[in-house]
């Protein structure tokens, strides 16, 4: 699942005293953050794939999730609510909220997008529960009791949910011809005495119902929860749709994030793509 990891010293040093809850509180967050001198929000440009979380995201909270259902179907991404999407994502973009050189940076090097947010030097990453691990082994250290975790917020006046979720799914293929011990291994790998022992590493999130509460971190019992409740979920866009066209979105919004495209520009490259 996809939130937002943030840094609670920061946003406590900025005046904020919880975290956003609609998309107006939190452009009104990043401007405190830039007013008490802290960079808001790190961002892996040059991956791509991360700024399209923003953009998913906001379409989800304002069409819905079937807004992005019937995109996959008839390819049509120039409809009024996408363009929405972008250009409240633009809102955020013109604030100017990313670390310097946000466009050069990758997720995972020393100085991308996780080590910037594990070093303290940014107030939050939009990222999958993943991101713990990867802010301290790229930083080498990580926030600790400092980092916190909050869902996407919702849009004011939006069709979608807030409680819906963005993220990843994966699954196991099994040959035609494999032995009947495949079957009964994968039964094993996903019982519940096994999910825990997963879970207790901190390093997952279980999908089997009842081995959450072998989580010891409190960011994943979090991570975990909101997972559990959430109303629908969304598979991220550049795995959803045809891979041209996943990979359309993902260039599409950079572009927009780079401040090279227009909310409107970017909607009819991807359906045009969409639709060859």
């Amino acid at each position: 699942m996809i939130g937002f990891w943030y840094n609670k010293k920061l946003f406590a040093q900025a005046g904020i005293s919880t975290p956003p809850a609609t998309w107006g509180d939190l452009l009104a967050a990043v401007t405190k953050l830039k007013g008490a001198g802290a960079t808001p929000i790190a961002l892996a440009g040059k991956d791509k794939w991360p700024g399209h979380y923003y953009w998913a995201y906001l379409a989800m909270r304002i069409g819905g999730l079937q807004l992005l259902q019937q995109a996959g179907v008839d390819g049509k991404f120039d409809s009024p609510d996408f363009v929405a999407a972008g250009t409240r994502l633009k809102e955020l973009v013109d604030l100017q909220p990313f670390q310097k050189g946000f466009l050069g940076a990758e997720y995972g090097s020393p100085d991308g997008q996780a080590a910037t947010m594990g070093n303290g030097k940014a107030a939050m990453e939009l990222m999958g529960q993943w991101a713990p691990s990867v802010q301290k082994e790229a930083s080498g250290k990580g926030l600790g009791a400092d980092l916190g975790f909050f869902p996407f917020p919702a849009v004011d006046g939006g069709k979608g949910s807030a409680s819906d979720a963005f993220g990843g799914g994966g699954g196991f293929a099994v040959g035609k011809d494999a032995p009947k011990e495949t079957v009964d291994f994968l039964k094993f790998l996903v019982s519940v005495d096994s999910q825990k022992k997963e879970a207790a590493t901190n390093a997952i999130v279980p999908v089997v119902k009842g081995a959450e509460e072998a989580l010891t971190d409190a960011n994943q019992k979090v991570v975990a929860q909101t997972l559990a409740s959430a109303t629908g979920f969304q598979l991220y866009l550049d795995q959803a749709y045809a891979p041209e066209v996943g990979q359309e979105v993902n260039e599409q919004v950079a572009q927009l994030m780079a401040g090279k495209r227009s909310p409107e520009q970017v909607t009819k490259a991807i359906t045009e793509t969409a639709q060859r």
